[in-house]
């Protein structure tokens, strides 16, 4: 077996840029996800929304241009393309709720096979009880779309057969974006894509303890 060679948060960003499609409305989640506005190409449109009230979100800005009166959800400055609006909070869940957003990008604590997501809380009991629009995302976006790590740090899987940390939503991920490969929630089963050189189908499947399912 080759030397595994991971992909960077970067790499897996790009990557998700190259999977949205020209003209559709996107939001970002906080953390990882927010890197994905930096890899758009430049012939494709695409609209960013920020829960907080913006459509239009650019990248993020140079230094100098940093303005912090404009920052998306995560508090992070960001940069806002011609013809891009801020609008009033209320508003921008509207538009979450009426099923107005094509595809959000979420981070996530685990992910179930069948779709649960799990994103806002370990359950631990210093943990932070903070759900704020990702719930509103995971049942209103068309589709659910997680960038996250495939393991914790202690080497724990994050694509698990059952959620036991709090879940954010039920049944509504559609695709895993990590480092070790992009995974496809369908009825039939978990299918696994660009898995990284030096693993296989078989080998991924044995390091997760899960069955999965080649692409194509």
């Amino acid at each position: 077996m080759s030397e595994i060679v991971l992909k960077s948060r970067q790499e897996i960003a790009q990557i998700i840029a190259n999977d949205i499609a020209d003209g559709a409305y996107v939001n970002l989640g906080i953390g990882q996800p927010t890197l994905v506005a930096n890899y758009i190409a430049p012939e494709k449109e695409v609209v960013f929304h920020s829960e907080n009230g913006i459509l239009g979100m650019g990248p993020a800005p140079e230094e100098a241009l940093v303005d912090y009166d404009l920052i998306n959800a995560g508090k992070m400055p960001v940069s806002l393309v011609t013809g891009g609006v801020f609008f009033h909070h209320a508003d921008s869940f509207s538009m979450i709720r009426g099923q107005h957003i094509d595809v959000c990008v979420l981070g996530a604590y685990q992910v179930g096979i069948n779709g649960d997501l799990a994103n806002w809380s370990t359950g631990a009991p210093e943990a932070i009880p903070a759900v704020g629009g990702a719930m509103d995302l995971a049942a209103g976006a068309k589709q659910v779309w997680v960038m996250m790590d495939l393991f914790t740090k202690k080497g724990q899987a994050k694509l698990v057969s059952e959620c036991d940390y709090p879940l954010t939503g039920l049944a509504c991920v559609d695709r895993i974006y990590s480092d070790y490969a992009t995974f496809e929630i369908t009825p039939e089963g978990v299918i696994a894509r660009d898995i990284v050189p030096g693993h296989t189908l078989d080998s991924l499947a044995e390091l997760l303890g899960l069955r999965l399912l080649a692409h194509g």
